[in-house]
């Protein structure tokens, strides 16, 4: 029996469902501006706030372990988890959301 090909924009459509968020996270600081201000900051302070890490990384890695479990759990975004209440919520404001 043979398989039939599934139009190229149904694939393109899945492959973009498969790479989720993780596209637009890691873009995020990817531009010129930000490359120029870490490159002065580093040329600036070398190593000397290196030491930074030792509080910020547990606190990162604790943030997204939380919205994974989330996500997996519920089967929904940090966004839609907030807004979920209807309560006005930092997640809805960052979108630019008025509550009436």
């Amino acid at each position: 029996m043979e398989k039939k090909k599934k139009p190229a924009r149904h694939r393109f459509k899945r492959f973009l469902q498969v790479l989720g968020p993780g596209l637009i996270t890691g873009a995020a600081d990817d531009d010129p501006s930000g490359i120029a201000t870490y490159s002065q900051t580093g040329a600036q302070f070398g190593y000397g706030q290196l030491w930074t890490m030792l509080f910020t990384l547990p606190l990162m890695i604790a943030v997204q372990e939380a919205c994974a479990r989330i996500g997996a759990v519920t089967g929904k975004g940090i966004v839609a988890v907030g807004n979920y209440s209807g309560q006005p919520s930092p997640f809805g404001l960052a979108k630019g959301e008025e509550k009436s």
